[in-house]
This record gives structure tokens, sequence and C-alpha cells, in this order.
């Protein structure tokens, strides 16, 4: 037998020892799971090895039979685009088929929710479907501003696409299959140059509001078990009474989860509106631990507790323990908002026909209550602000461009890989006294550093952490101009406003 024949089976056998200590699969599935394998690979020898096989990380295992697959002409090129495809194949082979999974979670869940989430997000991260080798690259950090301890990522785990796979994608035929990235027809897709691998995705079903719903993880994890629950149906996002009983329903099913929906309007939803989903998990978030300001009330729902939260942004923050009278109010408070006006605070329920009002409902159990959050939300535009009003403005692009969907709401800050290069260049400029304005990669950052430089006095250990913290005062900042009503006393006003128009309506 060739050397090369040895180091592949070398490299079968450590992927199978992997999927054997991970709980990808048992003892009598060995010899299957290397023949699949074998068939993957396009290997028609085998040789056992002997002795102990030494333990390698699962990236760098991947990495050796990626490598193997393009010198033997299996990948076409050899960019992530194209490895992601063959290694997802590899893992597709080893992870339990979806009746298997869901056979397991079901037997857990009658344990604990809890044991079953865990069964299935350490099924999910183990497969590879969560790369947690590259979200563990991602910048974390935290801000300690006035709102509390906001989250802070530079999100490096999404796989930036290559020219060529993009050329690739755009000479393959047209194809409405799987129709979105959300569809559950996704759940083991081969993928392309154009749609990524999904052998590996493995979805629950759960009952929301009477509806088949479906449970799953985020591949890109930017919290504790960051999760997607998306419906059966192909149906665009659309905030109604059903969403606030789904929202409830699934916090009653999952106690230690949080789950909440992005809003159904361009600007101030989320990336995908095209399919109804809500995302969740077990985390915290700022805004949770975030107190009530203000108590109100809203007439015939006295038995729930009800105010004006804490936050940079307009929330109503809904407690107890009747689902419908919850859902009820939600509801009402929601048809109020939709139709709202009141020009003395910039608040326009439409203009030209085109709605404006909508919420981002968030909800969760906290002592045995449905906590039941409404972050209302206005997407009108003006000539001075053309991306949105309740957007960052212009002066923070630098930093963040982007929508503040459901999680920026609740105070993680997901920001561009640029920003990772983009600091350390601009630490290399500090240190050498250069002027940002000779780099066009930093150029935008100028206006921002010198408005801050005289409040420190940089050196080499500090730089960073100061850019950083910088940083979480921006994003601070874009919290505050997508707040509809402003902290101050006018704004606090015009807030209670819209809660007497709730209540004569």
């Amino acid at each position: 037998m060739t050397n090369d024949c040895k180091n592949i089976s070398v490299k079968i056998r450590q992927l199978v020892s992997y999927a054997l200590a991970e709980g990808l699969i048992e003892e009598q599935d060995v010899n299957y799971s290397v023949n699949s394998l074998m068939g993957i690979l396009g290997v028609t020898e085998y040789e056992e090895p002997q002795g102990d096989v030494p333990e390698e990380p699962l990236e760098s295992i991947l990495g050796a039979l990626c490598d193997y697959a393009y010198e033997n002409g299996l990948i076409e090129n050899n960019s992530v685009v194209y490895r992601d495809l063959f290694d997802t194949k590899l893992m597709g082979a080893l992870t339990p088929r979806p009746s298997e999974v869901i056979k397991n979670f079901s037997s857990l869940y009658d344990i604990s929710p809890e044991a079953a989430t865990d069964y299935f997000y350490h099924l999910c991260r183990s497969s590879d479907y969560i790369r947690t080798y590259r979200v563990s690259k991602d910048l974390k950090w935290t801000y300690d501003g006035a709102f509390g301890e906001l989250d802070i990522t530079v999100n490096l785990s999404k796989p930036e696409r290559d020219p060529k796979a993009i050329a690739a994608a755009k000479l393959l035929p047209q194809s409405g299959y799987p129709k979105c990235l959300l569809c559950p027809s996704n759940e083991g897709y081969y993928g392309n140059a154009a749609k990524p691998a999904r052998q590996t995705l493995r979805l629950i079903p759960v009952t929301l509001s009477g509806r088949k719903w479906f449970l799953q993880y985020s591949p890109y994890v930017y919290y504790n078990e960051h999760c997607i629950v998306l419906s059966e149906e192909h149906t665009p996002m659309k905030i109604h009474r059903d969403t606030f009983y789904r929202l409830l329903d699934f916090v009653e099913q999952f106690p230690h989860y949080f789950v909440g929906s992005n809003a159904d309007l361009p600007i101030v939803g989320g990336s995908i509106l095209s399919h109804d989903h809500m995302q969740g998990g077990h985390y915290t978030f700022a805004m949770a631990k975030a107190p009530i300001e203000a108590h109100v009330s809203f007439e015939g729902f006295e038995d729930i507790e009800a105010g004006l939260v804490a936050w940079p942004m307009s929330v109503i923050r809904l407690r107890g323990t009747d689902k419908i009278q919850l859902v009820s109010l939600a509801d009402k408070i929601l048809g109020a908002w939709r139709e709202y006006t009141d020009e003395q605070a910039f608040v326009f329920a439409e203009t030209d026909g085109e709605p404006h009002n909508t919420v981002t409902p968030i909800a969760r159990m906290v002592e045995d209550k449905f906590e039941l959050d409404l972050v209302l939300r206005n997407n009108i535009t003006t000539e001075e602000h053309p991306l949105g009003v309740y957007h960052p403005h212009a002066d923070v692009h630098h930093i963040k461009k982007e929508n503040i969907g459901l999680i920026e709401v609740m105070g993680l800050a997901v920001l561009p890989a640029r920003l990772r290069d983009e600091i350390a260049l601009m630490c290399q400029y500090i240190a050498e006294g250069k002027d940002f304005a000779e780099n066009a990669d930093i150029e935008k950052h100028k206006a921002w550093f010198e408005s801050i430089k005289s409040k420190y006095s940089f050196t080499p250990e500090n730089t960073e952490d100061i850019l950083k913290k910088e940083i979480g005062a921006v994003f601070q900042r874009v919290l505050e101009d997508a707040g509809v009503y402003k902290r101050t006393d006018e704004g606090k006003a015009a807030f209670l406003r819209f809660i007497d128009f709730v209540n004569n309506k």
C-alpha cells in the first residue's frame, strides 16, 4: 500500500474516531462510516491504522481531506466556498438522520427542555454545522455604558465568497429550490457555488400557535445557543396577533430561552423578510436586564404589569401569567401604533401610502411569568437621512451602517469584518503619529478619532482598548438614534401621549 493510501486511511480513521467520540455515530456504525467517507473521497483501498491514531482538531482533519480532494480533482477550486461544500459532504455522512435527531431530542425533552437543547446544540457544533473554530475568531468585547453592559462583536465567522465562486454562481441555471436560506427544504441540501451546503443541518419540529414551525441553530452563533425558529411555509415576515402567541408559546416550551422577531418593514427589519422566522437563544442581553423606569397601565388589562424600559430605544414591557391577556394587549398596542401619528414627535404612520410603524417583539420567562417587550419602530426616511431617520446616522457609518435588527435592539452590535483590520491599522497610525487621511482604509475614521483623541493619553498598550471602548460608545449612540422617542423630557412626554392614545382606543 502506498504512503498516500496510508495517509488518507489515517485521516479517515481520525474523522471516524472524532465522530465516535462526539456521539455522532455508534461503534456499530464505524465500518459503514469508513466506507461512506471512502466513497466521497474516491478511495478504493483502506488500511486500518495500527496502534493509537493521533488526535487532531477537526479543522485540521477536514483541512487535510480537502487538500487531498483538491489534489485529486474532487474540488474544482481550492477556495473556501468549494472546500466548505466538500467538507460539509464529509460531515453529512457522519451526522445522524433527521428522524434519529428528532427522536433523541423528544426523549430528552421528557427529562427537561434544557437537556434537549443541550443535546441539539452539541450535535450542531460537533457535526461542524456550527464551525466553532471560525466562531472563536470573532472579536468580542463589552462596553459599560449608560444602559448597562453592551456586547460588541466583529463578525469573522461568515466566510466571504471569492470572485471565482461568484462568477461560477452566475453561470449556474437559475433555481428556485430551496426558495430561501430559511426554508425547511434546506435540510440535507448538497449546495453549490451560489447556495451553501446543508447536509449537516438538522431541524426540530415545534408547534406554535397551532402551526408547525422548526427549531435550528444559526451557523454563526452571535451569542450562546443562538437559534432560529422558522415557519414551515415560505411566507413573508408579518407582525400580528399570532406572532405574539407564537413567541409566548415558544418560551413556555423552552423557558430557558428568549425569543424575538425582527420587525416586518424594510430598514428596521432583518436581512431576510421573505420567510417568517424568529431568533432566540440561551443568553441574557442588556435590554433584558434593564429595569422599568416608568410604570403605566392599560384599561381592561389591570392584571398585567406594564412600563417603559430604561433603554435607548422605545420599549414597552408587559409582564403577567395570562397568555391570552398578554397577546390581546400586545395586539392592541400594535394596532394603535400602526395607525399612530404625532407630528410634534416626528412620528408618521404613513406617507404617500407607505406604512412606517411596526414593532420588534421579544419574549422571555422571568420568575414563572411571561415577559414581552415591544420595541416601537419607524422606518421613515428624509433627504437628511435617506437611509432612515431612526437608523444609524451618517456620522457613525464608518462604524455601523447596517440595519438595527433584533440582535442590535437587544444590545449586541454585530459589526462588519473590515473593522478587525481597520482597528489594527488605526493602532499602528496612532503609535507612529501618522494622519489617518494617508490611508484610504481608515480615512473614514479620521473625524471620529479627532473628536475623541484629546480625552486620552495613548500608549501601545492601551490604544486598542481605547478604540474598542469608543466603538462601544458609538454603538450606544446608534441605539439612541434608532429610538423613536428620545430620552429627554419632551421624548418621555411624547411616549406617554402614545400610551394615552392606546388607552383611548
